[in-house]
């Protein structure tokens, strides 16, 4: 239990008298997840193409990208496949040759190949040419200018295929899938007061030490619209980030400051619940090993945003370094917010204002008249959990929070249920 925070008691009238348990609301409203998500969680999209014109021939006039997409073990045997065939091929070149300058039936026959007088022989010495493994006993001889040109043929075509493997391997472990584990997001997002305005957040970090990365956040609203005709429209809108531009040394917090302009402007704790709309974010950023341009994303949708709770900390700092505590990564508590939107808290203030403006008589104190309501920011105790299924709890902070449940109790979430 952390010493900094301040327990509420269960029995404070200031907490129960004017707050909504969270889970009752999410029991009232009856939310349901979303089925179909448009960017899976491991930044994939969910998209499946029919009937693509001239598919295959696309696939292949670009041969380099469709291997680094395909997956090792279809690598694996392409490859596989490409160096026997090779070999195949040229061995059955090597003995036509061979058959027909007569070294299969003459001995004493000057031969265009030096021991190679059967297929096995001609399959390996093939084998051996593009390897450049060199046994000793079988090689080329002058008295073929054929098989002269057939070796020298094979020489160039080994050492292409030797540079696209060895290229499309390279790339296929530089892709970003392969990079997704090392730079990704927190499981959820969550919606907290923040300078006095509500804002949207989520996590992001670099899982590797001495490794730094630095890049540009986006953020998207997806939402499809369903027609009674059955046509599907899908709309995107951006989400505003402050501070988009990152150096990612640290695990950093993405904000969005829900403000007018805003898509999440007008949307409440309930309306959250039962929107269907995907927030869909991402990472372009350029690693600092390779010099590569990669890009890393992922998805929330309605019921992983967490209204009303915080991330927890997880960086400390000493006197020599910069400690960060990656199991706090996921972590999130509960804070005091209001459950109306950015836009009614927004009134709600302005309406308020004059009440607390310095100007006014002295004679009326700043804080409220019931006892219930103290002047400090309402505090509660940190309860870690492990895992993300449902949050910690966390301390509020917001010192507009109390003149806001004074008049509109209903509006703000509670401490912790675990503590009641």
């Amino acid at each position: 239990m952390n010493n900094d925070y301040t327990e509420i008691s269960p029995s404070d009238p200031s907490v129960d008298a004017y707050t909504t348990p969270l889970i009752a609301v999410k029991a009232e409203i009856g939310y349901q997840h979303k089925k179909r998500r448009y960017v899976r969680k491991d930044g994939n999209c969910n998209v499946l193409f029919r009937n693509v014109p001239e598919e295959w021939l696309m696939y292949v006039t670009d041969i380099f990208t469709t291997l680094v997409e395909i997956r090792w073990r279809v690598m694996f045997l392409i490859f596989t496949l490409s160096y026997t065939l090779s070999w195949l091929f040229f061995g059955i070149l090597y003995w036509v040759i061979a058959l027909a300058n007569g070294d299969m039936k003459d001995p004493t026959n000057a031969p265009c190949m030096y021991e190679v007088r059967d297929f096995t022989a001609a399959f390996l010495f093939s084998l051996e040419t593009q390897t450049t493994i060199g046994y000793g006993f079988r090689g080329m001889s002058e008295n073929c200018m054929v098989a002269i040109i057939v070796v020298t043929v094979q020489d160039v075509i080994s050492c292409f295929i030797d540079t696209f493997v060895i290229g499309i391997a390279v790339a296929e472990m530089a892709s970003t899938r392969k990079l997704t584990p090392t730079v990704g997001f927190s499981n959820c997002a969550v919606i907290n007061l923040r300078n006095g305005r509500l804002c949207l957040s989520w996590r992001i970090g670099d899982f590797r030490q001495h490794h730094m990365v630095e890049g540009t956040a986006r953020a998207q609203i997806f939402r499809p619209t369903m027609h009674a005709t059955g046509r599907v429209d899908v709309n995107y809108k951006d989400l505003e980030i402050k501070q988009s531009d990152i150096l990612l040394a640290i695990p950093t917090t993405i904000f969005h400051i829900i403000e007018p302009g805003s898509p999440l402007y007008s949307m409440s704790l309930e309306d959250l619940r039962k929107d269907d709309f995907e927030l869909v974010v991402s990472f372009t950023y350029t690693d600092d090993s390779t010099g590569i341009l990669h890009q890393t994303r992922t998805s929330y949708t309605p019921d992983e945003i967490h209204w009303g709770h915080l991330f927890q900390d997880m960086l400390n700092v000493n006197l020599k370094y910069y400690k960060v505590d990656y199991s706090m990564f996921h972590h999130t508590a509960k804070v005091l917010v209001p459950e109306v939107s950015a836009e009614e808290y927004d009134q709600i203030k302005l309406r308020r204002s004059p009440r607390h403006s310095p100007r006014h008589s002295p004679r009326h104190s700043p804080c409220p008249k019931r006892p219930s309501i103290n002047c400090k920011s309402p505090m509660v105790t940190v309860e870690l959990v492990n895992g993300t299924t449902e949050p910690e709890v966390h301390a509020a902070t917001v010192s507009t929070i109390a003149a806001v449940c004074e008049d509109q109790g209903h509006l703000c979430l509670p401490r912790n249920p675990i503590l009641m």
